[in-house]
């Protein structure tokens, strides 16, 4: 049995204060990480033009590109280096959906559980997931992408902003978990037909709300290096465990621990003994 990550990998560029680094981002590279250390049997399913990009996962043979024509490009400014919370973004809105005719010849034939990770609403069309539904096995969202929008054009680019839309209800209709921060879940409210909400709150750490609501406190880290990607891992991390039918409660408290491991250093997770 296998567990299918999917959405986009990007190029990103990150400011923190005045430096500036490039590296590889999207939330199914940095869970890839997380998966390889605490499940094992994944495969990471990517949609982009620069196939080169996946040289960077942690296994070769557990990373498929479905081929298009853009690949998704992300700023993410820490304008204070001292408060990695505030960050600004911008990005290309790359027009490059995962169909499912992408997808009816790759996937594995056991499946354990899909996670869903769009950039933007165009990543997965609701025929798509409705294909993925179908399949009868656990599936995890991540909700941001679906609402991001693009607003203000910046050369090339576009800042970044947050709407809801009609489909969505659809979309995350029948989700087991579905991920997303405190602003988003203003957005799109409680009122939503899935099993949990797992809502994060940066160092503030984050809740569970399901018939019950489970707060989980962040885990304290004194060298704070690099938090993008830090909801990521959480997500990531959260889902092995909830694979391995731990708590919600158990679930939370490791991921948290994992995401305040990850931002010790630039880039993905690494593990630490």
């Amino acid at each position: 049995m296998t567990l299918v990550v999917i959405g986009p990998v990007t190029h990103d560029l990150v400011v923190i204060g005045d430096e500036r680094r490039r590296k590889i981002g999207g939330a199914t590279y940095f869970q890839s990480f997380v998966f390889e250390r605490f499940y094992g049997d994944y495969l990471a399913i990517v949609n982009c033009s620069d196939e080169g990009l996946i040289s960077d996962f942690p296994s070769a043979d557990k990373v498929m590109a479905v081929k298009k024509d853009d690949t998704h490009f992300f700023l993410n400014h820490y304008p204070d280096e001292n408060d990695l919370d505030v960050r600004r973004q911008l990005s290309n809105f790359a027009d490059i959906p995962i169909l499912r005719s992408d997808l009816e010849d790759i996937l594995p034939s056991e499946i354990d559980a899909f996670v869903l990770n769009p950039l933007n609403r165009y990543d997965f069309p609701i025929d798509t997931i409705e294909y993925l539904k179908s399949f009868d096995v656990p599936v995890f969202m991540s909700v941001q992408g679906f609402l991001r929008v693009p607003k203000r054009q910046v050369n090339d680019n576009y800042t970044i902003g947050l709407d809801n839309f009609d489909d969505l209800s659809a979309i995350l209709s029948g989700a087991d978990s579905i991920f997303l921060d405190e602003v988003e879940k203003n957005i799109i409210g409680m009122d939503c037909d899935v099993g949990e909400m797992v809502i994060t709150d940066g160092s503030r750490g984050s809740r569970i709300v399901s018939e019950d609501e489970i707060r989980i406190d962040a885990v304290a880290c004194d060298n704070v290096v690099d938090t993008t990607g830090c909801g990521d891992t959480f997500m990531a991390a959260y889902i092995t465990q909830k694979l391995l039918h731990k708590s919600p409660e158990i679930a939370g408290n490791f991921a948290s621990g994992i995401a305040s491991d990850k931002i010790r250093n630039f880039g993905p997770y690494k593990s630490i003994e």
